[in-house]
């Protein structure tokens, strides 16, 4: 059985390398269409084809449920078409112990995704942004990635920007005292981050309201003890997608931390850690497809149902992180229970499959 379980595996991972061979430059040249709209004098073709091998990686994580589906239909198909699938069955081989070995083998795929994207794919995104938003602002003037908050007690501080990826721009501190009134509003250029959360504020232009009465004064430089996680100011720039496992957990503890609102950034994490058993629920939907109609069904009809599945099932998998995040449900059941139902419909029709046989 050991010879046959490795057979198995190894078509199984040949037709993982046909489906990423066919998905992978589609969906690329799909990338490096939309990077062509930003191409300007800053922001060039080169950067534009840089940017979109950066995010490869990305893309192959996003697209490995479709992979292990298609990868699945393709290898378990063509040993259908070449009546080997008939040849196991005869010999006693269930159509279950075949999921179970083909299971196997999503799950060593499942794994290699998850490690790369912790380390590979999140990293090489996060450098293809920053490459991406330097060179656009060479040209329009302005390196802004989306504004960063950050709370403590009463008082509030807001990052328009971080200029080459570290150094903090257009930084507003807001300050209210007990009854929800503003005390204090100050507003610095740029700051230089130093140790022990110490920020050194540059050209600094301070409000005071105190008893009805408002001050102005005007400094060149300032000191201020920051409220902002200064080790991971540059994570929290980057869209919730892009940011690893790692980085997610130490984001929401500080928006927890801070009073923030976290549910985005939460579902992302459940997310990530659903998307394992989401490939493995599509790499056992491959086995039904492949018992199915062995005959009379061609393998392309297959392979093509098998990519309307898995539109459909990707479609509503993102209706209900989305739904999730609006009617405020629970992170862990959002980002695992349709990935965890796929998985119990996938074992549910290769059990009922086995028994109809």
């Amino acid at each position: 059985m050991k010879i046959i379980d490795r057979y198995l595996i190894l078509n199984v991972f040949l037709g993982f390398a046909v489906a990423a061979a066919l998905l992978l430059p589609l969906f690329s040249t799909l990338d490096l269409v939309g990077e062509l709209d930003d191409i300007d004098e800053g922001y060039r073709l080169v950067q534009a084809l840089e940017v979109v091998f950066m995010t490869l990686p990305r893309r192959a994580v996003d697209l490995g449920p479709f992979i292990a589906l298609l990868g699945g239909i393709a290898a378990l198909g063509q040993l259908a078409v070449t009546q080997e699938l008939i040849t196991l069955r005869a010999a006693g081989l269930s159509a279950t112990r075949i999921g179970m070995t083909t299971l196997a083998a999503g799950l060593i795929l499942a794994v290699a995704l998850a490690i790369a994207n912790e380390f590979i794919a999140s990293p090489l995104q996060q450098k293809a942004l920053q490459t991406r938003s330097q060179a656009m602002a060479s040209t329009k003037g302005n390196s802004k990635d989306g504004s960063i908050w950050g709370r403590r007690n009463d008082q509030f501080a807001r990052i328009g920007s971080l200029r080459l990826g570290h150094i903090p721009t257009q930084v507003e501190v807001f300050e209210f005292d007990e009854q929800a009134r503003l005390q204090q509003y100050l507003y610095a250029d740029y700051a230089d981050i130093q140790p022990n959360g110490v920020w050194e504020l540059h050209n600094v232009q301070v409000k005071r309201w105190t008893a009805g009465e408002e001050s102005f004064e005007q400094r060149d430089r300032m000191t201020w003890q920051s409220i902002l996680p200064e080790r991971r100011l540059r994570d929290v720039s980057f869209p919730a997608e892009s940011l690893s496992s790692r980085q997610l957990y130490h984001y929401i503890t500080f928006l927890r931390g801070s009073s923030q609102p976290s549910a985005q950034y939460e579902v992302a994490l459940w997310e990530k850690l659903g998307t394992p058993l989401l490939t493995l629920a599509m790499i056992l939907f491959a086995v039904p497809f492949a018992f199915t109609q062995v005959r009379s069904t061609s393998l392309g009809s297959k392979l093509a149902l098998g990519a309307v599945v898995g539109l459909l099932i990707y479609l509503v998998n993102q209706i209900i992180m989305n739904l999730g995040i609006l009617f405020g449900l629970s992170p862990p059941l959002v980002g695992t229970a349709p990935a965890l139902a796929m998985l119990g419909v996938a074992l549910f029709w290769v059990f009922r499959f086995d028994r109809k046989r």
